[in-house]
């Protein structure tokens, strides 16, 4: 295996890690909007707001990684999608930047006001799409280059079925993940209230979430058939295991049994999702343009870049379990009985 591959496997260890922590953040502000509109935010908003105060802040420290990371094994992914990726990009990031300032003022200002609940949810719930523009384009097709300009397709990306089955893929796993964590975190902290309304969306978010998953990888066949017929030829057993544990989550929550063993089962299936489409993908990280095998940095370069990544990774996995151990899950935190912010 080279230094490359072996990078890569550590850059989507952070890009899944993001993906996990960060639509559990999202979909968590989503949920307090929610409860703040049905007039429940005294049963639902301390539990989640337990779990936001002291995770919010190391959020976005593994896509930074993974973004450094990625430009850092491949040059010319600057070139491409600092091109292509101007737009969307600058909305995600004026997004993080808007969430985070307004979730600032709502937690730590003198008072508490609706309208900066309402644009820190919305925030949330916009981010990914925004990102998962990153995803769409790396399968080809939208873009387009003529000597040394590339130009994105806009026509063509807009009327995209399986652009449209990834935005609403992520829209749906943020809340399907959220909702699965929030159910285990609920009944943990013996918030029992809590924990029954937030099974009742795990509940609903299930089959949503098999559909789209669905529905994006037979788009995914119109839109790159070579990944397609790799995936499901080389690595169907990957995404068999993803259905399986999807399944066996909705019915332990259905049956009221181990909401922490159904979040695992949750983690196990979007690790599996995740890790077969990057397995099926590879070599390729942007259609046809960036080959991983070719467009690559030198053998030194890949080296020191796949060290300074794991050492990364060591520092921050340690770092949020000590974290989780510390506040998320300790025993007087999660009960509520330390002191918290409020909304």
């Amino acid at each position: 295996m080279s230094f490359t591959a072996l990078g890569m496997i550590v850059l989507y260890l952070f890009l899944f890690c993001y993906i996990v922590i960060a639509s559990i953040d999202f979909g968590a502000g989503v949920f307090i909007l929610q409860s703040r509109l049905r007039g429940t935010q005294k049963t639902l908003t301390p539990v989640i707001a337990r779990y936001l105060n002291p995770i919010w802040e190391v959020t976005n420290v593994f896509l930074v990684f993974f973004t450094v990371g990625i430009v850092g094994f491949f040059p010319d992914f600057a070139y491409y999608y600092g091109t292509v990726l101007l737009v969307p990009g600058s909305i995600g990031l004026l997004l993080l930047t808007m969430r985070g300032s307004f979730y600032a003022f709502q937690n730590y200002g003198v008072d508490s006001k609706f309208s900066w609940l309402l644009i820190y949810s919305v925030c949330g719930l916009l981010i990914p799409p925004s990102l998962s523009m990153g995803l769409v384009i790396s399968e080809g097709g939208y873009i387009t280059k003529h000597g040394g300009h590339v130009d994105l397709n806009w026509a063509d990306l807009f009327f995209s079925p399986f652009a449209w089955a990834i935005v609403f893929l992520a829209l749906i796993s943020v809340m399907y993940i959220s909702s699965g964590f929030l159910t285990f975190y609920a009944r943990k902290a013996r918030a029992m209230k809590a924990y029954a309304l937030l099974r009742k969306w795990f509940i609903f978010w299930g089959p949503p979430m098999a559909l789209v998953s669905l529905f994006a990888f037979i788009t995914l066949r119109t839109q790159n058939k070579e990944h397609f017929d790799t995936a499901v030829s080389q690595y169907w057993w990957l995404f068999l295991i993803s259905i399986i544990c999807l399944i066996a989550a909705w019915v332990l929550t259905i049956m009221k049994k181990s909401p922490g063993t159904a979040f695992i089962l949750v983690i196990l299936q979007m690790a599996t999702a995740i890790g077969g489409y990057g397995i099926s993908k590879w070599p390729y990280i942007l259609y046809p343009f960036i080959n991983g095998n070719v467009n690559k940095t030198d053998d030194p370069m890949a080296l020191a870049l796949t060290v300074a990544a794991v050492c990364g990774l060591l520092l921050l996995i340690p770092s949020l379990i000590l974290l989780m151990r510390l506040f998320i899950f300790s025993k007087d935190y999660v009960e509520g009985k330390s002191e918290e912010g409020h909304y």
